[in-house]
């Protein structure tokens, strides 16, 4: 008989196709909102940090982590959340930029460490449909409250910006 090892490792691999409520073309590895996995004697604990710490997809993602793991047979799961350090989009991984952009929105800019200060003049996000940097932001507050919606002067569509935090 084969005993299988149960290791944080094998629980990230059931979780990395989980996707964003809110944004499904992202996971969650995508946004590096999973920030640890825990395995003790059958138990899972499974740390997380939301992108706002009122993010309103915060009990569905905690829902559907739950539940990837119960359909692999892991009925001992614990998702706890973590606000600090605060969720920054530093832990965006590349890929979840390039999908961020073919899904039409624009992904953040890269920031420096410290806290984020928005000067007037800020970073003007390029137009995911045409590419063009004429753009202009239309309201601060778009469709979630991490993005912000924005219209391209060039090719007048609006899109939404994913705002860097």
């Amino acid at each position: 008989m084969v005993t299988v090892v149960l290791t944080p490792e094998a629980v990230r691999g059931l979780l990395a196709g989980l996707t964003d409520p809110e944004i499904p073309v992202l996971t969650l590895d995508d946004l590096g909102i999973v920030r640890g996995v825990t395995v003790d004697d059958g138990r899972v604990v499974v740390t997380i940090t939301p992108t706002y710490s009122g993010c309103p997809a915060l009990e569905a993602m905690s829902d559907d982590i739950v539940g990837v793991l119960a359909q692999a047979g892991l009925h001992d799961v614990t998702v706890r959340t973590v606000l600090s350090p605060a969720w920054t989009t530093d832990w965006m991984s590349a890929a979840g930029r390039r999908k961020l952009e073919e899904y039409g929105i624009a992904p953040p800019a890269p920031r420096a460490s410290g806290p984020v200060l928005v000067p007037l003049g800020r970073h003007v996000p390029s137009c995911p449909q045409c590419g063009s940097g004429d753009t202009e932001e239309l309201t601060r507050f778009a469709s979630t409250a991490c993005k912000a919606l924005w219209r391209c002067r060039s090719c007048r569509e609006p899109f939404d910006h994913f705002k860097a935090h």
